[in-house]
């Protein structure tokens, strides 16, 4: 099958998680003997084309090489680089003629819309996460307006829909008036291989960061979203002695985060690291006695895979695609999101209940053996991809789908 990816994220590019998952998804597809496009943009030094484990790269250079941080300046980035890469896109579906044009995420709307207009192939689109999830279902403010927007369109333009897990499906529904018949629901993947850790350095690690006492890790961006303020406040409430919580990532809650957690980085009981190079990140992750998870909203949680991975025991908030990872409690300790005391319960457990801890612990290892395993995701993308073009025979989607309407209510809970 002839494939056109469309994603800001590919390697060298890589934001997050969505630059990772697309550039394991091609290239599984190419390996399986597939013909693999990937439309993207071009940072500096990267050739405008190339062929990389039989994936062929076309990019667009962006309106500036650096990607800005203030939110209105980001927005109007994006927005100018997806115009440049619709233009692209036009040109590249006349000569690769895909029979399927698969999206990642918002930022690529017009980009979708232009490569669906341009041939016959139908739409698929993974949508990674939601503006109004991010903000607990409230839209307020022109740029959640314009992402949601954005959201909405992308969703209307695509014959089939993926999400990472069974929350993203109904929330997407929910959101953009999208029929659950539609929804797809295929996780995100994981090559165990590569979470392979020295023990020497996993040792190293340990010495470095916590020589005594019982090892919690927290990795991931530091914003509010996460629930970092969640682990620090649980901190003060577990009934473990020589707890030490390190803390590794950067952004822009870090300040707020530092100050929360004052008294007890004072007591030592917790550690900033900052960002850490892949290498130490993972000696440090498997170094872990347990591997925390807290966030408010999290699309899917592959931290916590590759705690699995590493055989490291994992608590995770139930929140998103973080239940269906860890079976809901029965691979691994599960609390419910922004409830502190719970999260203490949960860290006590994990890190004394021993034959518990194991056995969820070999569950959780056993789950990423088959259902996160990059050819069994690509065998399932292949199926949404044979059910969206035999849909688009006899109904195709709509290229100008009517407006969005954004009320004052809360999308997600109407009720609040």
């Amino acid at each position: 099958m002839r494939i056109l990816h469309v994603s800001w994220e590919y390697p060298p590019v890589v934001y997050g998680g969505l630059g990772r998952h697309v550039h394991a998804l091609a290239q599984e597809q190419a390996q399986q003997g597939n013909d693999v496009w990937v439309l993207t943009q071009q940072p500096p030094g990267a050739a405008r084309c190339e062929e990389i484990n039989s994936v062929k790269i076309a990019r667009v250079r962006p309106p500036e090489p650096q990607v800005p941080r203030e939110p209105q300046a980001l927005v109007d980035w994006v927005r100018g680089l997806d115009a440049a890469m619709a233009t692209c896109a036009t040109e590249l579906v006349a000569e690769v003629n895909p029979q399927i044009i698969h999206a990642h995420d918002w930022v690529v709307t017009a980009t979708a819309r232009a490569a669906r207009a341009a041939g016959n192939a139908p739409l698929v689109s993974t949508i990674h996460a939601t503006e109004a999830g991010r903000h607990q279902g409230w839209i307020s403010g022109a740029i959640s307006t314009e992402i949601h927007t954005a959201e909405y369109r992308l969703a209307q333009l695509s014959q089939r829909i993926i999400t990472c897990s069974t929350k993203m499906a109904s929330d997407v529904s929910q959101l953009f008036g999208v029929p659950r018949a539609n929804l797809d629901v295929i996780p995100n993947g994981i090559d165990a291989s590569t979470w392979r850790v020295d023990p020497d350095d996993a040792q190293a690690a340990r010495q470095r960061w916590a020589p005594s006492g019982q090892l919690v890790v927290f990795v991931g961006r530091l914003e509010w979203e996460k629930g970092i303020h969640t682990l620090i406040e649980a901190l003060s409430r577990t009934t473990t002695t020589g707890l030490h919580a390190v803390i590794a990532g950067t952004g822009t809650y870090e300040s707020e985060l530092m100050r929360l957690a004052t008294p007890l980085v004072e007591e030592e009981r917790v550690t900033f690291t900052g960002w850490l190079p892949q290498a130490e990140l993972q000696g440090l992750q498997a170094a872990a006695d347990v591997i925390v998870v807290p966030s408010l909203y999290e699309p899917f949680g592959l931290v916590a895979l590759e705690a699995g991975a590493l055989g490291v025991p994992v608590v995770v908030a139930d929140t998103g695609g973080l239940g269906d990872i860890v079976d809901h409690g029965r691979a691994g300790y599960l609390f419910p999101a922004g409830d502190s005391a719970a999260l203490a319960q949960a860290l006590d457990a994990a890190v004394n209940d021993v034959a518990v801890t194991a056995h969820k612990v070999a569950a959780l290892h056993a789950r990423i053996s088959t259902d996160y395993q990059w050819d069994r995701i690509v065998a399932r993308t292949t199926d949404t991809y044979e059910r969206a073009i035999a849909e688009d025979s006899t109904a195709p989607r709509n290229l100008d789908p009517p407006p969005v309407t954004i009320d004052a209510t809360n999308l997600l809970n109407p009720d609040v």
